[in-house]
């Protein structure tokens, strides 16, 4: 019965570890996001100043096409998180359906449904299986 609480408890734990990682992963994804945002309206205003839109031309302000470069890098984080999210996601409705075994098992127990054979009688068995087998 111990061990069955102690399951129960992993389980739970588990489950919490998981939605704590999603969540971590969310509000990464959302800040990436933001900060990304922040560099569009940055960018749009350093482009506005110099009266450049192109980046190939000689005079395209610098702190732009560093701005640029940053939002990239940022977008393709985010795209990552995103697939680290699906992932995280699979692992918590796991971690969800074997914490619902675990709990069921308990709720089996308690409700006396299942009965345990003794290891004893369970190994004696097993050795007259193997006998009639040679």
């Amino acid at each position: 019965m111990k061990s069955r609480d102690s399951l129960l408890r992993l389980k739970r734990f588990q489950v919490d570890e998981r939605r704590r990682r999603v969540a971590q992963i969310e509000t990464m994804i959302a800040e990436f996001l933001r900060m990304a945002g922040d560099l569009d309206r940055e960018i749009a205003t350093e482009e506005s100043k110099a009266g450049i839109t192109d980046m190939t031309h000689f005079a395209y302000p610098t702190y732009a096409r560093a701005a640029r470069a940053r939002r990239d890098n940022l977008s393709r984080s985010a795209d990552e998180l995103k697939e680290q999210l699906g992932e995280a996601r699979q692992q918590l409705d796991e971690a969800v359906g074997e914490m619902t075994k675990a709990q069921g098992l308990e709720g089996r127990d308690k409700s006396g449904e299942r009965t345990e054979f003794p290891v004893k009688q369970l190994d004696a068995g097993m050795m007259g299986l193997r006998a009639l087998q040679a």
